[in-house]
């Protein structure tokens, strides 16, 4: 009964942490957008995808993750990828919208690297050069393979983050490593609930995203406790934690050079 009660104390702990850390990170990001609506939001250049046109014979691929819009951004992240082939001057972006009706898979919803309804993004994988063509073609099989086209829950899925996750399976080259606030990576159907993680290089079982585990290169070690994830990431050394998503090293995915 003791151990039982450590552990439940230890759990609320890790929670009230994680929280608190995430609450304030939205303290320092929302300076001056108390009065903004999803309307108004700024939705501009971030500034940091490269510019498709200086670099035109270069494949690129990015995976950009920003917290979602309103209280939401507390608890989760919204993704989504960007690319473009050798000798393309510009970028073609895909994410999953929800509030759109039909099939939920957007092609070009918003600028490559904009600002998703104020909250700035950051980029999760970079990979350019060598190799990276052939990745892209991987990514549109993946794309038009998704199974959930034509439905959407934010919790617990799916979402716009099993989209990313269903590529990241399909795409194990990628490498892709959402974090663990990124809330609908671990859904999958009740009738597969054993299957590879989101990264397509480890392995998962989940039922529907609310309870499960996953063990893998990129996303270490994870459980998956009604969509709250807490685990530990041996790959680049970190916590894996709701609310937050990590804390510790840097785990951005990077292959190839950039261009000054």
């Amino acid at each position: 009964m003791k151990f039982r009660k450590r552990i439940m104390f230890g759990f609320a702990v890790v929670l009230s942490l994680s929280f608190g850390l995430s609450l304030a990170d939205a303290s320092l990001t929302s300076s001056g957008a108390e009065n903004r609506s999803w309307r108004t939001a700024p939705s501009h250049s971030a500034g940091i995808a490269p510019d498709p046109a200086q670099q035109a014979e270069i494949a690129i691929v990015q995976v950009y993750a920003a917290s979602t819009y309103g209280w939401r951004g507390l608890f989760a992240v919204h993704p989504w990828i960007i690319y473009k082939r050798s000798g393309e001057t510009a970028f073609t972006r895909y994410d999953v919208v929800g509030w759109r009706g039909g099939d939920v898979v957007q092609r070009n919803y918003a600028l490559p690297d904009g600002l998703w309804y104020g909250a700035l993004p950051k980029i999760l994988v970079d990979h350019r050069g060598d190799g990276v063509d052939v990745m892209i073609d991987q990514i549109e099989t993946a794309i038009k393979s998704y199974p959930f086209a034509d439905t959407y829950r934010s919790y617990p899925g799916p979402n716009s983050n099993t989209f990313l996750a269903h590529i990241g399976r399909e795409v194990p080259v990628l490498k892709l490593d959402l974090p663990a606030n990124a809330i609908g990576k671990d859904y999958r159907s009740i009738a597969r609930p054993l299957g590879m993680s989101s990264s397509g290089r480890g392995w998962q079982v989940s039922l529907l995203g609310l309870l499960g585990l996953s063990i893998g290169i990129e996303e270490g070690i994870e459980m998956n406790v009604l969509g709250l994830d807490f685990g530990l990431d041996l790959n680049s050394l970190g916590l894996r934690l709701p609310f937050i998503g990590r804390l510790g090293m840097d785990d951005t995915t990077v292959s190839g050079k950039a261009v000054p």
